[in-house]
């Protein structure tokens, strides 16, 4: 009897490593992003996108001497190496007479926890975070918040008032495909970024409806409420897009700015061609890392990556997913609506009813389950990935790989996604 040829593969997972062996002739593809060059001078590709934007003239002819700049950065929950752009940003801004307390940076935190001041110089970095004035978006504090008008699909525009008395705007931030907004980056620093809950609650009310796709712009619902939204906001308003793509290893790889429309869509041209892959066919196992922390630092975070997996396994069939989740699900509503109504059929008939943000949430990790049963290597609660609705939660790959055999069968072919949060698979076109 011929003896099978392991391969040994490391997955991310948390702030360290996973390792597993797996028999080579079983595996059908190890997907990755494509492997672009990283940027090797970031302050000579900064000065170039600055003064050579999409759609707008040069920053020395928008930005005066003794303006005022809010920068908007991501949160914690989104890799975009602020730190790394960020002080030449600045120092930019100084170069065109704009004081450092001139400036101050609004951390985009959506419907996210509001970050510590640790966290925030974390963010930026020590250089940054001493030099200009850092506040949170915090979408429950409605005092922070004023009001810009309706969309024409219902969406009330209350935008955070620290982006609102300055001269210009710089919008920062990473771009990624985003399962229901079509792409992360853009217009999404703003809003649900710098929103009111009330406005993001309705907005993503429209992730219900079919067109709301991962890499779809156009016909998509929450993408454009969310043009329309920042538009409003935008009426006698200097807005400038920075926007960066990073690869699996946070290098950033390319940098775009300009017009906050126009300029996004050039850089979801690049996110395509890194993070778009064919595979020659679907699988009966797909194994997938979130890439690490902060990307499973929770299973908020973690199922971005959920959805990414469901694009390259069969019908029916398994994902084990390497995911750390070491705050747990990241929404009390979230556990509380898995938990409480039991199925993804239940959950989505009760968000059409009242659309509410968290359970929004636990529709968008059970929708999947109705393709694929989804086995975690976690330090989750054991009973808590069974409340909602988890086949359940495993110390080890063989753990969860032998409890998804058990429901599939032994020796079913297998995809690798160890950048499964970036990674988007699509079948080959025969």
């Amino acid at each position: 009897m011929q003896e099978k040829s392991m391969k040994t593969f490391e997955f991310a997972y948390g702030q360290g490593k996973k390792t597993f062996s797996l028999e080579e002739e079983r595996i059908i593809k190890e997907v990755r992003t494509e492997p672009f060059d990283p940027i090797k001078d970031l302050k000579a590709a900064i000065h170039d996108v600055l003064y050579h934007p999409v759609a707008l003239p040069s920053i020395d002819q928008i930005v005066r001497p003794g303006q005022k700049v809010a920068f908007i950065c991501n949160d914690l929950t989104r890799v975009a190496n602020s730190f790394e752009f960020m002080p030449i940003l600045l120092d930019e801004m100084n170069k065109l007479g704009v004081k450092d307390e001139d400036m101050h940076i609004l951390f985009s935190l959506g419907t996210h926890r509001a970050m510590t001041h640790e966290e925030m110089i974390r963010a930026v970095g020590e250089n940054v975070a001493s030099r200009v004035r850092m506040y949170n978006s915090i979408s429950t504090q409605t005092e922070d918040f004023r009001y810009f008008g309706t969309t024409s699909r219902g969406t009330p525009v209350w935008i955070n008032k620290h982006i609102c008395d300055v001269d210009h705007v710089i919008l920062t931030g990473s771009i990624v495909h985003h399962y229901f907004s079509g792409y992360g980056g853009g217009r999404k620093a703003i809003l649900p970024g710098c929103a009111a809950m009330e406005t993001v609650r309705v907005n993503h009310s429209f992730m219900l409806q079919p067109e709301a796709a991962i890499g779809r712009m156009d016909g998509n619902p929450c993408y454009e409420d969310q043009v329309e939204g920042v538009k409003l906001f935008a009426k006698g308003r200097s807005l400038f897009l920075f926007n960066a793509v990073l690869n699996a290893h946070h290098q950033i790889l390319k940098v775009f700015a300009g017009d906050v429309f126009k300029a996004h869509r050039e850089a979801c041209k690049f996110v395509d061609k890194v993070y778009g892959c064919e595979i020659p066919e679907l699988a009966d196992i797909v194994v997938a890392s979130c890439g690490g922390y902060p990307k499973d630092i929770n299973v908020y975070q973690m199922q971005k990556t959920m959805d990414n997996a469901v694009c390259a396994v069969k019908q029916d069939g398994a994902v084990i997913l390497f995911a750390e989740c070491v705050e747990g699900s990241g929404s009390q509503v979230l556990e509380e609506t898995c938990k409480r109504l039991g199925s993804p059929d239940a959950i989505r008939a009760e968000l059409e009813k009242n659309f509410q943000i968290g359970a929004n949430k636990a529709f968008a990790v059970t929708r999947l389950m109705k393709k694929a049963k989804f086995y975690l290597v976690s330090s989750l609660d054991r009973k808590m990935a069974r409340e909602m609705l988890f086949e359940g939660a495993f110390d080890t790959f063989e753990e969860a790989l032998a409890a998804a055999e058990v429901k599939i069968g032994r020796n079913g072919k297998v995809i690798l996604m160890p950048e499964g949060s970036l990674t988007v698979p699509r079948l080959e076109e025969k």
